[in-house]
């Protein structure tokens, strides 16, 4: 013991008071960005653009600010712009020589919203967000306009470049303005803003205070093809205006959505929410407060979910059905389609990243606010309410049906495999799914080839005739009669929709193989837009995969290779036969490879290369994925004419390069 002791000892000496570092102004955000953004990754690096918004958002809320401006500029160099009071430019009581603007700028936990004067509501409750801005951006310019004068000042990396100065008179502007352009020293050379993420935060809190005017503006060398160069978003109707998109065409449960306002009593904040019961989703939830994003929740949404659960259980103990005291909040909630937004005093979330609200009076004022809503929508036409009421029993007797089976000793792996199998699959012989594979492949003799190219131990193959049917512009009852699609569902096993059970799922991996061309690429899409809408949870899980087959056959000198698509054939004539006379042979589909060459490009898993198909964790984007497939495979035909006009001159110029 005494051996252990002497060999720690010296180490114990070289830790004294020299070794503790105390790290001043920014330097803790510029070492430790996690703790305050979350990471170094590209939501991080947006987290900077929500933090300057929410500011501006603040003034609007206050009712200092009408309108709001968003410029994305060439080098990774985001401007956001209110026309509210303006940052205070005066000394600084506490910091001699400084204006209240560098503080702000330059000092964590500074800001007017800790006190409640300037504020009655706000986002920011940390006096953290602009000055974390400033700690991790390049370069940051604030301007202040107030009293008819514009006033400057520069920062970089969360030092102060220079004293404030007066630029000169602004007799027609008023606000606060904050360019800055993220450190590449924190975020990366290669990383950039996404436009559409922009555009899509952007549009979101215009939904969520109807008295503001948010303008977006973006380089048009910057743009994709689903984002405008120029948009303004003023939505008068608030959530309810973004619910109506979001829905679109869908049939719901009623025809009518569930949406209203509401102040809290003693002047403590107000609610808005809007809420429908899509009959075909997997629906989807935005939660805010003070139109901060809150993605995971919290109390607010535990009022909602109270006030929707036991309005709907009144109501059907209302009506004398007795059954109604077993509906949960899981009847209520899945599948529909949610958006509720409060602003409240002095919020707590669970971390600077505010994803959850954590404050244990919103629970209370939500449900309060909302129950009484909820029981006049229900009651005041009693055919509303009994829509939604048979909606939710439906899904009840649903999940007591699923309860119940789970009860029931079931059978083994293997002889449930064998009982639910559709003909004209060609099973794996594997019981256990670890490991499994089921190739989803386009043409019977594409089929004969897998199931001659396949490890019969693990890989299974399931054949469909060309483009299957395109679900998400489909009605309910066709859908279920489809063939194909019925042998899909019946080889997975998993159950569709809210009858989903991810781990009900026969195989690990989903294989989507399709021909390298054109058609095969549309198959393909309807195949992703299935899973997207039928089986969402099995692609969160990432399960999906998109096989990549090749286009060519490469040979010269003996030596053969594949490539993917024009440029990968490119490539490799410049890189791997170097100027020789090189035989190019096209597949026209995979039927027309034999099984060995389809083993060893598309199906083995020492060679092949496959994509994961997933949704994103953010839910904006999921958000985003949702209308993109709504507009592209939905039944209005109108916003694909739309894309093709938008995007034939592109695919025209990339078809002549090819």
């Amino acid at each position: 013991m005494s051996d252990l002791f002497a060999a720690a000892t010296p180490a114990a000496q070289d830790y004294d008071a020299s070794a503790i570092e105390v790290l001043e102004g920014l330097e803790p955000v510029r070492r430790r960005p996690g703790m305050y953004v979350g990471g170094t990754d590209e939501r991080a690096m947006h987290h900077l653009a929500a933090e300057v918004l929410d500011n501006a958002m603040d003034e609007a809320v206050a009712g200092h600010a009408t309108r709001i401006e968003l410029v994305l500029e060439p080098g990774n160099r985001l401007t956001i712009t209110d026309n509210g009071r303006g940052i205070p430019i005066d000394p600084h009581p506490k910091y001699p020589g400084k204006s209240a603007l560098e503080v702000i700028l330059s000092t964590l936990h500074s800001g007017g919203k800790f006190a409640g004067k300037a504020y009655q509501t706000s986002g920011g409750l940390h006096g953290v967000g602009v000055s974390v801005v400033n700690a991790l951006s390049s370069d940051t310019v604030v301007e202040v306009a107030r009293n008819k004068t514009l006033y400057r000042q520069r920062f970089a990396r969360g030092q102060t470049l220079g004293p404030l100065e007066e630029v000169g008179a602004a007799p027609n502007r008023r606000g606060t303005s904050v360019a800055f352009t993220p450190d590449t020293e924190i975020f990366g050379e290669e990383m950039r803003f996404k436009p559409a993420r922009l555009y899509r935060l952007a549009r979101s809190k215009a939904y969520l205070f109807a008295g503001v005017e948010i303008r977006w503006r973006c380089a048009p060398e910057l743009i994709g093809d689903d984002t405008p160069a120029e948009a303004v978003f003023q939505f008068p109707g608030g959530l309810a205006d973004h619910l109506r998109e979001q829905i679109g065409a869908r049939e719901c449960a009623t025809t009518e959505f569930f949406s209203g306002a509401q102040e809290f009593p003693d002047g403590q904040g107000r609610v808005e929410w809007a809420v429908a019961w899509p009959l075909w989703s997997e629906g989807g939830t935005s939660w805010y407060c003070n139109t901060i994003p809150t993605p995971d929740g919290g109390t607010h949404e535990q009022g909602l979910r109270a006030a929707l659960t036991k309005g709907v259980r009144g109501f059907g103990e209302l009506t004398g059905l007795k059954k109604a005291k077993d509906i949960t909040a899981d009847d209520v909630m899945a599948g529909a389609e949610l958006m509720l937004s409060v602003f409240i005093r002095d919020p707590q979330f669970q971390s600077q990243t505010k994803d959850r609200l954590t404050s244990p009076e919103a629970a209370r004022l939500v449900e309060a606010a909302i129950r009484d809503h909820f029981d006049h929508f229900l009651s005041d036409r009693m055919e509303r309410g009994k829509a939604l009421l048979g909606f939710v029993l439906d899904r009840m007797d649903e999940r007591l049906r699923r309860k119940a089976e789970r009860e029931v000793k079931r059978k083994t792996a293997t002889g449930a495999r064998k009982l639910r199998l559709p003909g004209k699959l060609t099973d794996c012989a594997a019981s256990d799914p670890a490991g499994t594979e089921l190739f989803i492949v386009e043409g019977d003799s594409a089929g004969g080839s897998a199931k001659q190219a396949r490890d019969r131990k693990t890989q299974a193959i399931l054949p469909i005739r060309g483009k299957i049917l395109n679900v998400a512009s489909a009605t309910a009852d066709k859908i279920r009669a489809n063939g194909e699609i019925a042998d899909l569902i019946q080889a997975l096993g998993c159950g569709t929709r809210d009858k989903c059970q991810p781990d009900a799922l026969r195989y690990e991996r989903v294989i989507i193989m399709t021909d390298a061309d054109v058609d095969g690429a549309h198959i393909a899409t309807l195949l992703m837009t299935f899973f997207f809408q039928e089986m969402p949870d099995i692609v969160r899980r990432g399960h999906v995969y998109l096989a990549q087959p090749p286009l060519y056959r490469l040979s010269a000198g003996g030596k053969s290779l594949y490539a993917r698509d024009d440029q990968h054939r490119a490539e490799i004539e410049r890189q791997a036969f170097k100027g020789r006379k090189v035989e190019v042979s096209r597949f026209k589909g995979l039927g027309e490879m034999n099984p060995q060459q389809l083993r060893e490009t598309t199906m083995d898993p020492r060679t092949r290369t496959l994509i994961r198909v997933t949704l994103p964790q953010d839910y904006e984007e999921r958000a985003g994925v949702r209308d993109l497939v709504d507009r592209l495979m939905g039944r209005n035909p109108e916003h694909r004419f739309q894309f093709i006009q938008e995007n034939a001159a592109r695919l025209d110029e990339e078809a002549i390069d090819a």
